[in-house]
């Protein structure tokens, strides 16, 4: 591999883990943990799920879901009803309250980002950025 292809690897892999670590300094004011944001967001995505498929998608333990399940339902993040196919089992979903956090916290990202977009670069290089970004998403789709 040439040099600039590593280096190029290695970049993108830093820059884009401190601008998610960024985006989410500007809006995580309440604090969730990781594995409560990632919990919440697969629900959000992926549909309602019982613990147990939740904690084996997430990869930890199923007393560890049962916790962050517990602080997700505590702030009434999620609701829990009975699964329909099998009455044993509870399926979890996000609740109204889940994606208007989500949805919260999704904007105030995007608005911390356009804010420094505008007042730290011209508009040159935010075209220049929008060139990159669709070369990048190249990789998405490789």
């Amino acid at each position: 591999m040439s040099e600039s292809t590593v280096r190029a690897a290695h970049e993108i892999r830093v820059v884009i883990g401190r601008l998610r670590r960024r985006i989410k300094e500007s809006y995580d004011l309440e604090e969730l943990t990781p594995s409560q944001t990632s919990a919440l967001s697969r629900l959000s995505k992926e549909g309602p799920a019982s613990a147990s498929a939740l904690a084996a998608a997430e990869r930890v333990r199923p007393q560890s879901m049962a916790a962050t399940l517990a602080a997700l339902d505590e702030r009434g993040l999620i609701q829990r009803r009975p699964d329909p196919g099998d009455g044993r089992r509870q399926l979890v979903s996000v609740s109204e309250a889940g994606s208007a956090f989500l949805d919260d916290k999704r904007r105030a990202g995007e608005e911390w980002l356009a804010q420094a977009l505008e007042s730290g670069y011209t508009e040159a290089e935010r075209q220049t950025i929008l060139e990159a970004l669709a070369l990048l998403d190249r990789l998405t789709r490789a």
